[in-house]
């Protein structure tokens, strides 16, 4: 898309390849900057909470670098299932423990996003239902080795094969199991000011 939808800059700080591309096929106007951060949060928190309060977190570390008119969005993904949560695998026997856990049952995605610059910041949660059925040994062993899910939390994409042969249901944006709920994000870029195009607002 040439027409961009966005008139300040904006920075996404995020290494995920799906959140470009949500972000630059819903028309924005970004550069992405990856930073390394270590991703913790209290024991205590609730789990619908955890995922915005690392994008909080993240944005909080990277703010300062920068400039006056750009505008900063982080974002953090977490799957869950009761009270479990299921973050990025660390090898493939961990993803396999998942995928067998996630298989046959529904959880939800959580995904976590904040926005700022230099005198706002707006931070929020979409929330999607997703119901997956059932994964057999050798469909597991098989996703893994083809697909490598160690960058995905819980250990699958809803664009790859899972998504497309293995989701009965989902409740809530297709983006937001992407890693990034375009839809809120656009509607929170308009209580910054000059950030959106005149006629979209």
């Amino acid at each position: 898309m040439d027409t961009k939808i966005n008139l300040r800059k904006i920075i996404l700080a995020s290494a995920s390849p799906r959140r470009k591309q949500l972000m630059q096929d819903a028309g924005f106007w970004i550069e992405v900057k990856a930073f390394e951060f270590v991703e913790t949060y209290p024991e205590h928190l609730d789990v619908s909470a955890i995922a915005e309060f690392i994008a909080n977190q993240k944005a909080e570390e990277v703010i300062s670098t920068l400039q006056s008119d750009d505008i900063l969005i982080t974002a953090d993904s977490i799957v869950v299932l009761g009270n479990k949560v299921f973050g990025k695998p660390k090898d493939a026997s961990d993803a396999y423990r998942m995928l067998a856990f996630l298989s046959g049952k529904t959880h939800y995605v959580y995904t976590g996003v904040c926005i700022m610059d230099h005198t706002k910041k707006i931070s929020f949660t979409g929330k999607s239902k997703v119901t997956m059925r059932y994964l057999n040994d050798g469909e597991i062993r098989w996703y893994i080795e083809q697909f490598k899910p160690y960058d995905k939390g819980g250990a699958y994409a809803v664009q790859e094969w899972i998504g497309l042969c293995k989701i009965a249901e989902i409740e809530g944006t297709y983006s937001n199991i992407m890693g990034l709920p375009t839809d809120l994000v656009y509607e929170s870029l308009k209580h910054f000011e000059g950030a959106i195009l005149h006629p979209l607002i």
